[in-house]
């Protein structure tokens, strides 16, 4: 009974400590990565739900795929995987702490055999002599050496970048320390969305979920500024953010600039400059309407989704308005209205009204002709919002991770062993890595060892 119970926990721990499952992790998260890569993440945008099937939608959020990294499954896949990591270490780290630790100081027959890095020179003095002067030349030309007696002979062992050997093991732990960020980012950040209009504040968000979130502070939008290129197509959108605090603005913090890639970040909070659009609460716009026939024009100012009727009788209906109408009829440029009219005893029509344009629209060949004339609506900035306690941890993973594959790409552990006898005196070279370099590196202290007169 307790033989097969050692047997069972020995076929666990070999199964954690495999390479084997290492290589199929590694692989899986690739895979599934690719599916956060392809797939939406989080609110699902309208087009795309227009576009896929309801029961692939049910599928697909039933699997976690619009919010795969924080999926149950792509969770225990990561720690399956430190736990693979750890394993892994425990098993192999003592070994190579010993190798470390406790250096072949007295280089073995099956390694004088098998090493391709080797060369002799005879002695002409005393073996005592002739140890102390290729301690001498080793101390000087490579690293002091270890000297040790062995069977009337002496072994001069020097070493360098012994603890290169544990570069793997820090590429582990920063793997871990950035799980442990991660982690810490999941459960104590957040991340949302607001969108604040000109001249008003916030102080709360709504993360991707809809709950609210309160910051402890308020975020007052200054102002809004877009710069169009010629064609109309945005050039760049800049918000400009006061910290207020108890009504006051906070030093320091008082009307920043926040562009994309330049965010503002206070507490701990960081706000990303990410859309913009024209605020539609309590905005009026204006439009002039002349008769075909001739004579005065006359004046409307309605609100977006309202609806009016005209002296004649025709009924106007103000639909939706856009600051920049380039996006949906390439070539034109400005602010444009979308109206629904419905003249009398006609079916209803709608059509676009360009503000720029006043001969577009005498075009219709309506019996009234209407322009747009704009609107006194502000704009509002949208913001993405995310705070990550955890990130410091991962700048400090990600860190240890280039010292780590440093240490483990372009570092080795080289060895040197001279072994003095009475006539003669031979030298070994041994590297756990990147050979060739070695054998260059060894070429070039065996010519100097070879000129040596002992």
């Amino acid at each position: 009974m307790a033989t097969n119970e050692r047997s069972f926990v020995q076929l666990v721990w070999d199964f954690f400590c495999s390479l084997k499952l290492t290589m199929a992790l590694l692989i899986s998260l690739a895979l599934t990565s690719i599916i956060g890569t392809i797939l939406p993440q989080g609110p699902l945008p309208p087009e795309y739900v227009a576009t896929t099937s309801a029961m692939k939608l049910q599928i697909y959020s039933k699997l976690g795929f619009f919010d795969m990294y924080h999926s149950w499954w792509f969770v225990l896949l990561l720690y399956v995987f430190s736990l693979n990591l750890v394993s892994c270490s425990i098993k192999r780290l003592p070994h190579v702490f010993k190798f470390i630790s406790e250096p072949m100081l007295v280089l073995s027959e099956s390694m004088k055999h098998s090493s391709s890095q080797k060369r002799e020179i005879a002695c002409s003095g005393t073996v005592e002599s002739a140890k102390e002067k290729l301690a001498e030349f080793l101390a000087k030309e490579y690293s002091t050496p270890v000297v040790t007696e062995h069977n009337g002979e002496y072994h001069l062992f020097s070493q360098k970048s012994p603890w290169s050997r544990l570069g793997v093991y820090v590429v582990h732990t920063s793997i871990l320390v950035i799980f442990v960020g991660a982690i810490i980012g999941s459960l104590f950040g957040f991340k949302g969305f607001t969108n604040i209009a000109e001249g008003t504040g916030i102080s709360s968000i709504q993360d991707k979920n809809g709950n609210s979130i309160p910051l402890g502070f308020e975020v007052f939008c200054d102002q809004f500024n877009l710069t169009l290129y010629n064609t109309g197509a945005p050039k760049e959108f800049r918000s400009t953010l006061t910290i207020r605090e108890n009504g006051q603005p906070v030093p320091g913090y008082s009307k920043v600039k926040v562009i994309v890639n330049d965010p503002l970040t206070y507490k701990g909070i960081t706000f990303y400059q990410s859309s913009y659009g024209q605020a539609s609460e309590g905005s009026e716009h204006f439009f002039s309407m002349r008769p075909r026939s001739g004579g005065p024009a006359d004046k409307l100012t309605i609100r977006e989704g309202e609806e009016t009727t005209l002296k004649d009788g025709t009924k106007f209906k103000l639909l939706e308005s856009t600051q920049e109408v380039q996006q949906f009829m390439p070539g034109f440029s400005g602010p444009a209205a979308r109206v629904e009219v419905t003249f009398k005893g006609k079916a209803p029509q709608t059509f676009i009204v360009l503000k720029n344009y006043p001969e577009m629209n005498a075009q219709r060949g309506d019996d009234i002709i209407f322009d747009y004339e704009g609107t006194n609506a502000r704009m509002f900035t949208g913001l993405q919002v995310a705070k990550d306690p955890g990130v410091w941890v991962v700048w400090i993973g990600c860190t240890l991770m280039v010292i780590g594959l440093f240490i483990a790409f372009f570092m080795s552990h080289k060895r040197i062993w001279v072994i003095v006898s009475k006539g003669h005196a031979r030298m070994y070279g041994n590297a756990n890595k990147n050979h060739a370099a070695f054998g260059m590196q060894f070429d070039d202290l065996a010519e100097k060892f070879t000129n040596l007169k002992i």
